[in-house]
């Protein structure tokens, strides 16, 4: 069974639903779990035309990275489950499979709301899709409609 569950949190709904079915794996299996957060990395440049870089902003962002992050650790440890977390920067998709690499994780679970239209669908993209195909374990995906 799952040894080790890395979960991508972001504090979505679909996010929490998906920290409700790490509940239940955890006590199902026993398993460690580990929750991070991905702030993209192109958040650090402000300016429609080029840009500039400043450090404060990118500071600013990772703080509330990381106070979602808490927040999600903070729901696991009132049920009585212990986690690490981490914020990561980076490109998202390949932030987790790398991530779930290191730390040799068994399943990666993900939340997943249904977009409404198909305008969105197509503009965004499946993230999860991309996500099943770069993992090196199962992968978990937890659907809010």
């Amino acid at each position: 069974m799952y040894k080790r569950i890395l979960m991508a949190y972001d504090g979505s709904e679909a996010g929490q639903h998906a920290l409700l079915e790490c509940q239940d794996l955890m006590q199902w299996t026993g398993a460690a779990l580990t929750l991070v957060a991905v702030m993209p990395h192109h958040i650090d440049f402000i300016g429609a035309e080029g840009g500039f870089y400043d450090p404060q902003i990118t500071e600013r962002e990772k703080e509330n990275y990381k106070r979602i992050l808490d927040q999600g650790l903070q729901v696991l440890s009132k049920a009585g489950f212990a986690a690490n977390g981490e914020v990561l920067v980076g490109e998202t998709i390949s932030e987790i499979t790398n991530y779930a690499a290191k730390i040799e994780a068994d399943l990666i679970v993900v939340g997943h709301k249904h977009l409404d239209s198909w305008a969105a669908r197509w503009w965004r993209g499946s993230s999860s899709s991309a996500l099943i195909e770069q993992a090196h374990c199962s992968v978990l995906v937890a659907i809010t409609k």
